[in-house]
């Protein structure tokens, strides 16, 4: 189980805690989404469940033991701005050597087409490059996948051909996913159980 426990978290600088006393869990297999309007910390908990940020408050743990320090994370982000994570030095073939040996079913799945392997991420488009981040996170071999707004890049047909794909890699893998998307029909579609900030948050947006 992944879970967030008694999280308490204020960004720099913040008048008002975002989160006091925050639990959250998802188990292996379940799908969680976040459902909030902008402001509420969706990403912020995402970025805590994986161990991008730490809490001034509580833990995160996996299987009741802390997140690792080192080596690859068992709980993989997935971004919302790709632009932000993947390293612009490196091409592309060896940005998803970094996470392990890619299956070439995964890439065939994502739409990546093999003269991209030998780009660097400026030469890129958005949406592309999202299809990367993804490609590395599976290849990772998560145990749980966090994935903020992840299609917000692509076309309508796109965003659906790879939400249909994740879906059926995570129900494979039995992996566990926690997912944000203003889609509400998307949400409806994916999500075994839903958590509302709204209702838990410290705070609302400040004016």
């Amino acid at each position: 189980m992944l879970e967030g426990r008694d999280l308490g978290f204020r960004h720099a600088g913040a008048r008002r805690p975002l989160f006091e006393g925050l639990s959250v869990s998802v188990s292996p297999g379940e799908r969680l989404a976040l459902n909030a309007p902008s402001g509420f910390g969706k990403t912020t908990l995402c970025r805590l469940l994986a161990g991008y940020e730490r809490p001034q408050a509580g833990q995160v743990l996996i299987d009741g033991v802390p997140l690792p320090q080192r080596d690859v994370c068992p709980v993989q982000l997935i971004n919302q701005h790709p632009e932000r994570v993947l390293d612009p030095r490196l091409r592309m073939a060896s940005s998803l050597a970094e996470a392990g040996e890619p299956e070439g079913r995964v890439l065939d799945a994502l739409g990546i087409q093999e003269r991209w392997l030998t780009r660097h991420p400026h030469e890129l488009s958005g949406g592309e490059m999202q299809r990367f981040s993804i490609a590395r996170a599976l290849t990772a071999n998560p145990a749980y996948l966090i994935a903020d707004e992840i299609t917000t890049m692509l076309d309508a047909v796109t965003q659906a051909r790879i939400w249909a794909f994740l879906l059926a890699e995570a129900e494979r893998r039995g992996l566990g996913l926690v997912f944000v998307s203003h889609s509400p029909a998307l949400t409806r579609r994916l999500a075994t159980r839903s958590l509302d900030l709204t209702e838990v948050c410290a705070r609302r947006p400040l004016p």
